[in-house]
């Protein structure tokens, strides 16, 4: 049987344990980098494909006359045609939960930075601001605590779960938003989005991207939150108008802001938000999920999503 995976470098795969992709009885071509002009050719002869950020549209699908597998090295699926794939009965699988940990802890880590201005009390430390300093601690730059303070989240997922658990530590009040579009479970009580918005001193959005969720977070929304507010975003970059947040940001609407994603990755073509000059703004390169415990976990997930294929028993199938 063949198979083609797309993409391997961005797994990191050099610290990597890759015994449970190359015990399957697969023979494999393995392509580090792929162009999205590339994929059609690549996977035409393939029986089984695992990609993580190279797209897979219906004119590719169309020629991978013997593919039957796709599992993708992510959670979120709209890199693939899905309604393409289930009408040829391709069976696609994503991955889930691998990297909880990891970016609950990349969360964290952005709203200590903001809420403690740990960048700019690190900066006066060694900038010389210290030494002038006629007292013997500096107090430029204003920190709050999280201790009653209220987090909103977005997005009632493992993630989201995992984020208010953290939160419930720092005794802050955690209040979950309530989508239109989504079906929600009785587990968590919802609110309004809206309400939440206005109400939270840090929102963090943790929803899939869809199109009812495409810039969810625009002028209008940044409006209703309060000028103290911070905003967090580790799910996708076009879940936030990002001309809205560098507004919000300079205009003072918002007190803070971080991002670990933006609407186009790599931003080849550069991005509003790359601006030194923008106020309490923190960027990060997507790198939330990297931690190797995350990518070893993705790896053997996938990799037991294709065993569990080849059992005739598929698992974390999304069509």
């Amino acid at each position: 049987m063949q198979g083609v995976i797309l993409d391997f470098d961005t797994l990191g795969p050099s610290d990597l344990d890759l015994k449970q992709i190359y015990e399957l009885p697969i023979d494999w071509e393995i392509h580090n980098r792929c162009r999205p002009s590339d994929v059609s050719k690549l996977i035409a002869d393939a029986d089984i494909v695992l990609i993580n950020k190279s797209p897979i549209r219906e004119p590719a699908l169309q020629k991978a006359k013997r593919l039957k597998f796709i599992s993708i090295f992510a959670t979120g699926t709209d890199i693939i045609d899905l309604d393409a794939a289930k009408g040829r009965n391709i069976i696609v699988s994503n991955a889930v939960g691998y990297g909880t940990t990891s970016v609950v802890q990349h969360v964290w880590a952005l709203i200590l930075t903001l809420t403690t201005q740990l960048d700019n009390y690190r900066e006066a430390a060694t900038n010389g601001r210290w030494e002038d300093s006629e007292s013997f601690c500096v107090m430029d730059y204003p920190v709050s605590e999280l201790n009653g303070k209220t987090l909103g989240i977005v997005g009632a997922g493992e993630l989201g779960l995992g984020v208010a658990k953290i939160a419930k530590a720092f005794e802050m009040n955690v209040v979950f938003a309530s989508l239109p579009d989504r079906q929600h479970s009785k587990q968590n009580n919802r609110i309004p989005f809206q309400e939440v918005l206005a109400g939270s001193d840090i929102v963090s959005l943790h929803c899939p991207l869809t199109s009812l969720t495409n810039r969810i977070i625009s002028h209008d929304e940044l409006s209703l939150m309060k000028q103290t507010s911070i905003l967090i975003n580790t799910a996708r970059g076009a879940l936030v108008d990002e001309v809205a947040l560098r507004d919000a940001l300079i205009t003072g609407k918002i007190a803070g802001a971080a991002t670990d994603v933006l609407s186009e990755e790599p931003p080849l073509n550069g991005n509003i938000l790359l601006d030194k000059s923008i106020p309490n703004l923190i960027i990060t390169p997507h790198v939330a999920w990297i931690a190797r415990e995350s990518r070893q976990r993705l790896l053997d997930q996938v990799a037991g999503n294709v065993r569990a294929f080849l059992a005739g028993k598929p698992r974390n199938q999304v069509c």
